[in-house]
């Protein structure tokens, strides 16, 4: 058994086609094709159901998954034990994040890691959808919410605190609340289909309803709203310390609450026999962290699934 078919087999299934994987690979479709051939009639068993525009896997083929990523997580783990110039790693590191983080802190982050690592390619798919890492073959993806699959597997990375912001211009027009219970009377700005914001008060978690005449999917476009006066968001302070420091927004302080922080979590679909490349990926997003005041305040180290 090779290998490089096991790879052309994995890639296919976490791709859904051939040719998704074969460009991952950087291989000819008919060399994909005849890899997945090799590996069928050595193990003497359909892997998978394919059409012209699709690719799923058999029941044979679902058993043989998992066996078939621990092969190639122990060649690369092999590897980079043997690897002579210590650490450096190599192949592809495919990570997500939702455009903000990955903008303001990913990829400033991932320009000295790259350097460190010259024969690494990593993708990096910045989106504020919730992508099925799985179904699309990410190694590993940077969430700050609240997480809602148990199938993962998931490592905090630190907190994010939040912060309640608003403009001078709002401020002037429409005043601003100086207790949770007033805030509702006031024009917030709001992720698309959110209608409730966490505090803490007096020790306990509180969710406080919130709504406004704007909201957006995009954490880019509800701080803009709030520059331009629209309302008072609720930003994670890595992303609007900048804004803060210069004055382009100013801190709201309820006498009462204060936004409930979140957590930056890396989320990776198995524990089993993490690739050394993510482990290393997530101890130096960690520490970058860590190291600058400007990003999310460290609490490292915890897990869950």
């Amino acid at each position: 058994m090779k290998l490089e078919d096991v790879e052309v087999f994995v890639e296919a299934v976490q791709v859904g086609s051939l040719a998704g994987a074969a460009r991952r690979l950087s291989l000819t479709a008919m060399a994909a094709s005849r890899s997945l051939n090799n590996l069928e009639a050595e193990l003497g068993v359909r892997l998978v159901h394919r059409t012209t525009r699709s690719l799923s896997p058999t029941s044979d083929g679902e058993t043989f998954l998992p066996h078939a990523q621990a092969l190639l997580e122990g060649r690369d783990n092999a590897l980079a034990d043997l690897r002579p110039h210590g650490n450096a790693l190599s192949g592809h590191l495919r990570i997500t994040a939702s455009a903000a983080f990955a903008r303001k802190v990913v990829a400033p982050m991932l320009a000295a890691f790259m350097a460190r690592h010259p024969a690494l390619r990593v993708d990096l798919l910045s989106t504020d959808e919730q992508v099925d890492i799985v179904a699309q073959g990410i190694d590993v993806a940077i969430r700050i919410a609240p997480l809602r699959d148990n199938r993962l597997v998931a490592r905090r990375l630190a907190d994010s605190p939040r912060v309640l912001c608003v403009a001078a211009a709002y401020r002037v027009k429409h005043g601003q609340p100086g207790t949770l219970a007033e805030l509702s009377a006031h024009d917030c700005l709001v992720i698309s289909g959110t209608s409730h914001w966490s505090f803490v008060c007096a020790d306990k978690s509180v969710r406080q309803r919130v709504a406004g005449r704007f909201a957006a999917s995009s954490i880019d476009a509800l701080y803009e709203a709030c520059v331009g006066g629209l309302g008072i968001a609720n930003l994670s302070s890595w992303y609007v310390e900048p804004a803060l420091a210069s004055g382009v927004v100013e801190r709201l302080v309820l006498a009462d609450a204060e936004p409930e922080p979140l957590g930056i979590w890396a989320v990776y679909p198995t524990s089993r026999l993490v690739p050394h490349k993510v482990r290393v990926f997530i101890d130096a997003l960690e520490q970058y962290i860590q190291a600058n005041p400007s990003r999310p305040a460290g609490q490292a180290g915890g897990k869950s699934s």
